[in-house]
């Protein structure tokens, strides 16, 4: 799929649906679910550390990224996101013993299904940051804000786009 953004006279379009154009200024949201121990933890020392990262995201904790059920990520990019981040420990360092392996497979399972469905695959982003890697967290952010932003704004699913 084509990953670059189009712009027509100043306003941002959509690569999965043409026909949903954006304001130039338009900025996604994007959902972030992060395990309680490690992502959420990396979090907040970015914030006690004051690095700057886009305040697109809105957070959501969850004990473990192997909780993160696909249904969670299918009505946020149904409701209210533009794309999803999901991100827990590294695996082999998950609080959970296992929960982090269980996570990344189900995560391949998740990404394949969303592409078969439509979405395109830079919409669900995962990835693994630990406690004290605050700064890596604002890059993986910067990183998954700049991707969405060059895909568009994400209408084409959305409950009041269906009728």
């Amino acid at each position: 799929m084509e990953t670059q953004i189009k712009e027509t006279q100043g306003n941002v379009v959509s690569i999965e649906n043409p026909g949903i154009i954006a304001p130039a200024d338009w900025q996604p949201v994007i959902m972030g679910i992060l395990c309680n121990w490690c992502s959420y933890a990396g979090s907040d020392l970015t914030g006690t550390s004051r690095t700057q990262y886009p305040p697109n995201i809105r957070i959501i904790r969850v004990p473990c990224s192997s909780r993160v059920d696909p249904w969670f990520i299918i009505k946020s990019l149904q409701t209210t996101a533009d794309g999803v981040l999901v991100s827990g420990c590294h695996p082999g360092d998950c609080h959970y013993i296992a929960g982090n392996y269980y996570a990344r497979r189900r995560f391949l399972v998740i990404k394949k299904l969303l592409n078969f469905v439509g979405y395109h695959e830079n919409r669900v982003q995962f990835s693994w940051v630990s406690a004290a890697e605050g700064p890596k967290f604002a890059k993986v952010v910067q990183k998954v804000t700049d991707d969405i932003k060059k895909l568009g704004p994400l209408h084409k699913y959305k409950k009041e786009n269906l009728k």
